[in-house]
């Protein structure tokens, strides 16, 4: 059944990003309660070290991505983005079900983290295709003209789900002593993430597939698709240069953002919780915007101008937060951060689906972003230990720096005149550059 009228088209937009908001919300839960799971888990005596023993452990699920990108991309590949988008949900959910029930360190000892580790392994198994496969589902059923829009939705999905948890806490802390949060309290959103699954089965079964999947003669094998994407190595690695600045920025401003402003700012549960809400809307507002302003002027001149930004305004801007730390401050500082996170992703998801040879975009595309978040993911440690190494609370700011020249470079790698035919050849049933 093909799509053809605008509603239809709304109607599957809604059906594949409220799935993707439901499973993302499932792998946000982790970071945005570290400091909750790091009392349950592990318990040290040094908050900074149980802290960095749990985003450890939330980073090790993006060590799965890579593998879930090569698998589960070349089955999206061959199979179709409909089923894959399934399987996705259904390992996705095992996971979440683990995190949820496994018992506390208290209780059963060293198999708690053990186990929790495993959670975030089948987590990021799952997650290694899942964005991947939304955005190309969401590229391939845009209007044409309108591709950076569509594909922005993607993000502005996770948005809502950073919200969403983030508003959870808020409320939790408002309704909840401090002893019931840190004893069975933080529990509470991963069990409603249980209960949602099921309806997320429901979402996903009644999407369709793409026209443009079911128009291909050929659907490449799991050798094939190897195959290409190794022919295609320099792609995959330019596009994981840019993708590096998306999830550095992203888990900064996002995951972190409560547990900056609680351990480190020493500002209240509620401000940072506060201030992470109005980021994932700050997000929501500006990916949608940027993605379509994207589509008329072309992704190129954003992402150079938005990763110089970056490059230049996050060490000053933390600096001056961490140098007189006020809610008010905070909240400035964070939105502009996130004004250059979402003006630059919504030109670059759309981007990374497009210079991705047809036949693996998928996977290609998967791969380039998992790559890129072995490294974003682990944020939250990395700022964790360079606080603690430096003594600099804005010292995230360094890291946030280093993740926009990795935009920049990869940008120029993307774009280069010889890159630009080339792509043209590889996907000349499409037009590769937005224009």
């Amino acid at each position: 059944m093909t799509v053809t009228t605008g509603q239809s088209k709304l109607g599957m937009v809604l059906r594949v990003t409220s799935g993707n908001f439901l499973e993302m919300f499932d792998f946000f839960l982790s970071g945005v309660y570290a400091s909750y799971i790091a009392k349950a888990f592990f318990p040290l005596e040094n908050e900074y070290a149980s802290l960095l023993l749990t985003f450890v452990a939330f980073g090790a699920g993006f060590l799965m991505r890579p593998l879930g990108a090569i698998i589960l991309g070349a089955y999206v590949d061959r199979i179709g983005r409909r089923q894959g988008l399934i399987v996705t949900l259904s390992i996705m959910a095992a996971g979440t079900v683990l995190i949820a029930f496994v018992p506390s360190y208290a209780t059963i000892g060293i198999l708690a983290p053990i186990l929790v580790l495993i959670g975030r392994l089948l987590q990021g198994f799952s997650a290694g295709v899942e964005l991947g496969g939304v955005s190309v589902y969401l590229s391939e059923m845009a209007t044409p003209g309108k591709k950076g829009f569509y594909a922005s939705w993607q993000s502005a999905s996770q948005q809502v789900a950073i919200i969403v948890s983030a508003s959870l806490g808020f409320a939790l802390n408002a309704w909840l002593a401090p002893a019931q949060l840190d004893d069975w309290g933080w529990r509470i959103p991963f069990f409603i993430g249980c209960l949602i699954v099921p309806f997320v089965f429901f979402i996903r079964r009644s999407l369709q597939e793409t026209d443009e999947f079911l128009a291909r003669k050929h659907h490449p094998t799991p050798r094939e698709i190897y195959r290409s994407i190794l022919a295609n190595w320099s792609i995959v690695l330019a596009g994981m240069m840019m993708v590096i600045m998306t999830t550095v920025s992203f888990y900064l401003i996002t995951v972190y953002t409560p547990t900056f402003g609680k351990s480190v700012l020493k500002l209240t549960a509620a401000d940072g919780l506060i201030v992470t809400i109005c980021v994932g809307i700050s997000n929501f507002i500006w990916l949608p915007i940027m993605g379509s302003l994207s589509d008329r002027i072309g992704r190129r001149p954003i992402l150079i101008a938005f990763s110089t930004l970056a490059f230049l305004t996050a060490y000053p801007a933390l600096s001056w937060l961490a140098a007189g730390p006020t809610f008010p401050k905070m909240l400035t500082v964070l939105l502009w951060l996130s004004f250059i996170y979402a003006s630059y992703n919504g030109a670059m998801i759309v981007a990374l689906t497009e210079v991705m040879p047809v036949g693996v975009r998928t996977s290609g595309f998967s791969l380039a972003y998992s790559l890129a978040t072995t490294f974003g993911g682990f944020t939250a440690a990395i700022c964790t230990w360079l606080i603690a190494a430096t003594g600099d609370n804005a010292s995230p700011g360094y890291w946030m720096s280093a993740a926009a020249l990795c935009g920049l470079a990869g940008t120029y790698l993307v774009y280069r005149p010889q890159q630009r035919r080339a792509l043209s050849g590889a996907n000349s049933v499409e037009t590769v550059i937005g224009t």
